[in-house]
């Protein structure tokens, strides 16, 4: 445990943490999408995924925790490697260019994670928590609905509805996701580098496939607060 330790604090160490941990919040928020893309099938689809989720009782709390570890790992793997860059950036006329660069670079994804990490909070007290919604529509309750196997379940599908047909709600989520999206897209063609799989021949490739990642997660997060808004869905 001691040597895990000493190895994430080591330059090389909080970069690989980061591209790790990276990815295990990538996988999530692809799942997350796929799982809130049901919206635009019938209620009975969203409010049976989330009674399932919360049938596993222990194991979704253990799911979260888990989550909010990685999350938290991730963040203090950012931080140091940040920090890192900024001890160890060259001052000679030769490198200044590229490390002013790289520094854009460093200061434009610490500041989208900063805002992403935001925007995670009131996710959490707004959709899971219901402490907070600017339509009023359900803080600190949901509406039942009736599963065609008879069981009682809260309407996920109406809250979402409503809460996405408040446009200061709707906005609020589709320039946040945009911001997550361009995170994504730079920490998805990154670490690969940081893994040691990406070279000159192969970098456009890898440049690719994070706009793509990026691109996907773009468009299925914001599809869902615009249709409800423009009235596509609801």
């Amino acid at each position: 445990m001691q040597r895990i330790a000493r190895t994430v604090q080591t330059s090389i160490g909080a970069k690989s943490l980061m591209a790790v941990t990276g990815i295990a919040l990538l996988l999530f928020v692809l799942v997350h999408m796929l799982g809130n893309l049901q919206i635009f099938s019938e209620p009975e689809k969203i409010n049976g995924y989330a009674h399932f989720l919360h049938s596993l009782g222990p194991g979704l709390w253990i799911a979260r925790i888990g989550l909010l570890v990685i999350f938290v790992a991730h963040v203090w793997a950012a931080v140091r490697t940040s920090r890192a860059s900024r001890e160890a950036r060259q001052v000679d006329y030769a490198y200044k260019k590229k490390d002013l660069a790289t520094s854009y670079a460093a200061r434009t994804m610490l500041m989208s994670g900063i805002i992403v990490a935001l925007f995670l909070a009131y996710h959490l007290m707004h959709f899971t928590l219901g402490w907070v919604d600017f339509a009023g529509s359900h803080v600190g309750k949901l509406p039942l609905y009736t599963l065609q196997d008879g069981t009682e379940v809260p309407d996920v599908y109406t809250m979402v509805i409503q809460g996405f047909q408040h446009p200061l709600t709707a906005i609020t989520y589709v320039i946040a996701n945009l911001v997550l999206a361009l995170h994504l897209s730079h920490g998805a063609a990154s670490l690969f580098q940081t893994l040691g799989l990406r070279n000159r021949e192969n970098a456009a490739t890898f440049t690719k496939l994070g706009l793509a990642v990026g691109a996907i997660v773009a468009i299925g997060n914001c599809s869902m607060p615009l249709a409800i808004l423009f009235g596509i869905v609801g």
